[in-house]
């Protein structure tokens, strides 16, 4: 079993997260109100909370205090940090690690905060959960839809790829294109929509969910640890960490949670996946796409 986190790591939405089991009910009840809008939920005033939630100002300064912060005001100042992280752009990126950058050659500083991400991530991932997502990607009787915008649909189609070998009555829709309405039209209660949404999270991405989830679909997110807007309608969501020293964020972590997903749903449909991969390499042979020797 994973040791849990130090809470100086965790974002707030993963205090509470972590946390839940030991709430009182009043307190459960203030969590599910912060984290269906976080963290705009928490910037206003400790009495608009409280109200919101429907919960006693009492209760908010015990919850903030649960969660490891001596007040309301530290209780803000965190999530003003992680407002700003989401929203960074590749300038402010770098010049944040520009300024505190540790010595050593950049292999082994990008190195260490990957393996960080990874450790941090999976730590985070109930097993239950991420085989009840494959169960869902791997139901051959659900039409599968995954989505991705403007830096990842690279990764949406690497996934989309392989997952076409495995099982059929798949699709790849890019969110940044003007045709993605056009893959609502037969969207219906059931279908699986697997959506990629990372920091700068897109709008065309966000309203494409919530109109996929207005048609009765099962959303699967996939995004950082700030979490898009889209995990308000998510029935699953995995939050990957993402911050490596560079301009730009790092896919390693979300990469291995596909390629791990790819090889979980292989198993599930092993005997189709492999009727389905034979049938390929037959057509392969056929068209002399590869060349089987030097």
């Amino acid at each position: 079993m994973e040791a849990p986190l130090p809470e100086a790591e965790m974002t707030i939405a993963e205090r509470i997260q972590a946390q839940l089991d030991t709430l009182t009910r009043a307190e459960r009840q203030l969590a599910h109100s912060i984290l269906e809008n976080y963290p705009a939920s928490g910037l206003g005033p400790l009495s608009a909370l409280a109200r919101d939630a429907q919960v006693s100002a009492p209760t908010v300064a015990r919850m903030v205090q649960k969660l490891g912060f001596r007040n309301y005001p530290d209780f803000q100042a965190e999530l003003r940090e992680e407002l700003k992280a989401k929203v960074k752009n590749p300038i402010a990126k770098h010049d944040t690690w520009a300024e505190g950058a540790p010595s050593g050659h950049v292999l082994n500083r990008f190195t260490e905060a990957v393996i960080d991400n990874i450790r941090l991530t999976l730590a985070q991932i109930e097993p239950a959960t991420f085989d009840a997502a494959c169960a869902l990607i791997a139901d051959t009787e659900r039409p599968l839809f995954i989505v991705g915008g403007r830096v990842t649909h690279t990764i949406a189609e690497y996934l989309f790829l392989h997952l076409q070998v495995v099982r059929p009555r798949i699709t790849h829709i890019q969110s940044t294109s003007n045709a993605w309405p056009h893959h609502l039209l037969d969207a219906k209660q059931g279908d699986v929509f697997v959506i990629f949404d990372m920091r700068r999270y897109e709008n065309n991405t966000l309203k494409l969910a919530e109109m996929a989830r207005a048609k009765g679909a099962t959303i699967i997110l996939i995004t950082d640890q700030w979490r898009s807007p889209i995990h308000s309608v998510a029935d699953i969501c995995f939050s990957n960490r993402i911050v490596v020293p560079s301009a730009w964020d790092s896919m390693a972590t979300t990469l291995l949670l596909v390629e791990t997903m790819i090889a979980a749903v292989q198993d599930v449909n092993w005997g189709e996946a492999r009727t389905r991969m034979e049938a390929l390499e037959d057509i392969f042979d056929q068209t002399r796409l590869y060349r089987k020797f030097t």
